[in-house]
């Protein structure tokens, strides 16, 4: 069984520059249901479906290449409003890949963290502009935030 074991973060906007070139993402929800959650994602010139099971910081995850065109019929035809835009960098710290969102459109000024571990308790160093763990925060999962965007917030 996949399963996805992520810690998320807000990201210092002062102190963390990104060191390389993002990639663009599109991604949209079939379903976001909180038991199952069916996300359709474009990353560059790839596309994933990918399921995810209840939890916050771990929980089952299954994803599978699909063809980047059957990705953009789906975004565009049959995902939920709204579609979150953001472009992905990636950082290497402490012999962990830290993933950083720079969310556009609608989430636009959000700029967030996720570390992937290889199991539960694992330990990592946390750089100093990784700021407040948001992982247990439900509004900071992206399914939340395609269907209450971060400028609506107060």
């Amino acid at each position: 069984m996949g399963q996805e074991i992520e810690h998320k973060f807000l990201v210092d906007k002062a102190r963390w520059r990104p060191s390389g070139p993002g990639v663009l993402i599109r991604q949209g929800y079939l379903s976001t249901d909180k038991e199952r959650v069916v996300r359709i994602r474009s990353a560059g010139p790839d596309a994933y479906i990918t399921i995810k099971g209840p939890g916050h910081i771990s929980r089952a995850e299954f994803e599978y290449a699909i063809p980047l065109d059957d990705a953009n019929v789906m975004l565009d035809q049959l995902c939920l409003p709204s579609i979150i835009d953001k472009t992905r960098y990636e950082e290497n710290v402490g012999g962990h890949k830290w993933q950083i969102d720079v969310f556009h459109g609608d989430n636009d000024g959000l700029v967030m963290a996720e570390i992937e571990l290889r199991r539960e308790g694992e330990a990592f160093e946390k750089p100093d502009w990784a700021l407040q763990e948001v992982s247990e925060d439900p509004r900071y999962f992206n399914a939340s935030l395609s269907k209450a965007p971060f400028k609506t917030w107060d």
